[in-house]
């Protein structure tokens, strides 16, 4: 083999520089990072032709002392670490040192600090790696450092280098990351002389969102603060019906760092579970704060990825936070009404005289001549004119007004068919009945959405927020739903396009997708584990394998698993023998769901049914429920509207449409120019 040789230092840093700087993003996160640690309270980003030929970073940080300037660009300088056991309290976003000296080795480099003490500051040049000049000079208090010709001694590098506009998008991207997790540090970002975005720097994070992503993303978000067993989760989430086309919009936030991480971002979309459509994804800003030594932070070379020492916390943590979040909000969307093209109130253009003309048009002349011919009747058009007859389809069945009397029970108890009520294709053995028995609506209400199997979680709703109202003569009272008050002297109007129900609430106008809303409520029955009536036992039954864990797992949620329909025999460990399913899944591969719900048993999901189930109760959800163009008495929906209005589970349907929209009346007032 060929003798072993010893890489020369430039070699060698040149070889370090690339596992740090891949990009001009990579310098600028490397350059903003330190001055948030210098202690900056404003910083000014500047970039053009997407940072390859010149970016500057200028911060009023505390800068640095003379002697240092030169230290700080060698490789593992740093001033934040000294002992190993500062590895496991890291609370800095830069502790290497490699970042000034990867920076140096592939780029011309101008630093101009000064520390506040000082009467005279530092100006220093290094090109790769090689110091130039070193000397003092006047320059404001903190630090500028100016990178030219990024790559300039690395030909092979900068030939995969972008196009500069995507270079660029790169930059801002990660300049809006850290503005992001910094909102108490005022980031201004300039992008080939034009301010592209600029925060207030006031601590609020709402101020840095709003900056960062614009009024109408902000508009649409939810605040959310949880904490548990040391981890506090807070920031906020979009509504389910702004959800984005990609996974872009998702930010994570760990001690003030934005990571990129599988883990929070699946159990955000967990929590986003039957609440959005096929194909769209949840956005977030989250902050997740917890430990130094709960984490490692040192596992990728730009520190975009961290390890958690107990991944499951941090899990349930991001889960509940976001649940609760939608929980509390309500998912309530007021329909937004387009302003007029046309201005009304407005004073009419002063038009010049033309010369007299037909008021009708070749083809107006041309019908009307047809229609002489004819013999048949003329008509007025809606423009003052005489027009000519046209075939017209029959208008659509006009909407529907009513008086509204009080329901007594459920309407919706027998008012289906039998094929209505389908169950899927593949199910053969056991049809779905017309309805799900419940509890009594007030107990539905009253009752939390879901209680974990973990002790301590619970979904929160609207009832968790009001405290109950004081016994009289020693009675107690039933607590009052907070969301009647919401929707007060609900009273039916009617029904378009016998779809969309029509209903008046105090001062707003309540419109519902009837078909959406009762697909919803029988989803929502399904998804309440009380399945024991659709067990059918089995006469082979279904033998599978499972591990250790998801065996313990199995064993320990017998009663959980009952609720789901399934029996199992245990006597084989770590085999179990499925005795008993539900009926709607007879025809699937069980052992794959057996497979599943254990696992997720095993993980401590709040929902242990596979995939596989959740969409046969779609399916079934779907099927059962009314239809557009069904035909329901005045009762029948009045009882949907308050069962709509008044449980906060009932926001969307299974597969993410909204259910309910509600209009002001001074929105109205608006539109129609009365205010």
């Amino acid at each position: 083999m060929p003798p072993i040789n010893v890489l020369s230092k430039e070699i060698s840093e040149l070889i370090a520089a690339g596992e740090v700087i891949e990009r001009p993003s990579s310098v600028i996160k490397e350059l903003v990072e330190n001055s948030i640690d210098a202690g900056a309270e404003h910083i000014t980003v500047e970039i053009k032709n997407g940072g390859a030929l010149y970016m500057r970073v200028t911060d009023d940080g505390c800068g640095m002392a003379f002697e240092d300037v030169p230290t700080a660009f060698l490789r593992h300088a740093t001033s934040k670490i000294v002992t190993k056991t500062d590895l496991d309290s890291i609370s800095t976003l830069g502790f290497r040192g490699e970042a000034l000296a990867s920076v140096s080795a592939v780029s011309k480099v101008e630093v101009m600090t000064k520390q506040r003490e000082e009467t005279y500051g530092t100006i220093y040049h290094i090109e790769g790696s090689q110091e130039i000049s070193h000397e003092k000079g006047g320059c404001p208090d903190g630090t500028t450092i100016i990178i030219r010709d990024l790559f300039y001694n690395v030909p092979a590098r900068a030939k995969f280098m972008k196009k500069d506009v995507t270079e660029a998008n790169a930059v801002s991207n990660i300049v809006q990351k850290i503005t992001l997790s910094h909102p108490e540090v005022s980031v201004r970002m300039i992008r080939d002389n034009r301010l592209e975005f600029n925060s207030a720097g006031d601590g609020e994070l709402f101020s840095a969102v709003y900056a960062v992503y614009g009024r109408d993303f902000a508009r649409d978000l939810i605040p959310c603060d949880y904490e548990h067993e040391g981890i506090h989760v807070s920031g906020f989430v979009i509504k389910p019906l702004y959800s984005k086309n990609n996974r872009a919009f998702q930010n994570f936030f760990v001690n003030g760092r934005y990571v990129r991480s599988r883990l929070c971002s699946s159990a955000l979309e967990n929590a986003y579970s039957n609440l959005i459509m096929t194909g769209k994804f949840p956005a977030c800003v989250l902050m997740i704060d917890l430990s130094p030594s709960a984490m490692d932070v040192n596992i990728h070379p730009s520190k975009a990825e961290v390890r958690f020492t107990d991944e499951k916390k941090v899990t349930d943590a991001v889960y509940f936070a976001v649940k609760n979040a939608l929980m509390n909000d309500g998912l309530i969307y007021e329909f937004e009404l387009k302003k007029p093209a046309v201005d009304w109130t407005a004073p009419a253009p002063v038009q010049e005289e033309l010369p007299q003309q037909s008021f009708f048009t070749p083809v107006d002349q041309i019908a009307r001549k047809e229609q002489e011919m004819s013999g048949k009747p003329e008509v007025v058009g809606l423009n003052g004119f005489e027009g000519y007859a046209k075939e017209r389809t029959p208008d659509p069945e006009p909407v529907k007004f009513f008086a509204t009397p009080e329901p007594t029970g459920d309407p919706f108890a027998n008012s289906h068919k039998a094929q209505d009520i389908a169950v899927p294709a593949p199910v053969k053995s056991k049809p779905i009945p017309e309805e799900m028995p419940h509890e009594p609506e007030e107990a539905e209400n009253d009752a939390p959405l879901e209680t974990a199997p973990i002790e301590g979680f619970k979904y929160l709703n609207q009832s968790a927020f009001t405290a109950p109202a004081a016994p009289v003569d020693n009675v107690p009272q039933t607590p009052v739903n907070p969301l009647e008050e919401e929707f007060p002297d609900l009273r039916l109007i009617g029904e378009a396009f016998g779809l969309y129900v029509i209903a008046e609430s105090g001062h707003k106008l309540v419109i519902i997708d009837k078909h959406a809303a009762h697909e919803r409520i029988i989803f929502e029955r399904l998804m309440s584990r009380n399945c024991r009536q659709f067990s059918q036992t089995l006469l082979t039954g279904v033998k599978v394998l499972l591990t250790a864990d998801q065996f313990s797992a199995v064993e320990e949620n017998q009663e959980l698993l009952a609720d789901l329909g399934f029996t199992f025999d245990l006597s084989d460990a770590p085999c179990v023998t499925a005795t008993a399913v539900p009926t709607f899944i007879m025809e699937l591969d069980m052992e794959e769901i057996v497979c599943e719900v254990a696992e997720n048993l095993r993980l401590h999901k709040v929902s242990p049914q596979s995939g596989q189930l959740d969409d046969i109760f779609h399916t079934v959800a779907c099927k059962a429920a009314i239809k557009g163009g069904d035909r329901n008495s005045p009762e029948e929906l009045l009882s949907l509207v308050k069962q709509v209005c008044y449980d906060e589970k009932i926001r969307h349907c299974p597969h993410g449409r909204p259910v309910m929209f509600t209009m002001t009346k001074s929105s109205m007032d608006h539109q129609f120019k009365r205010t």
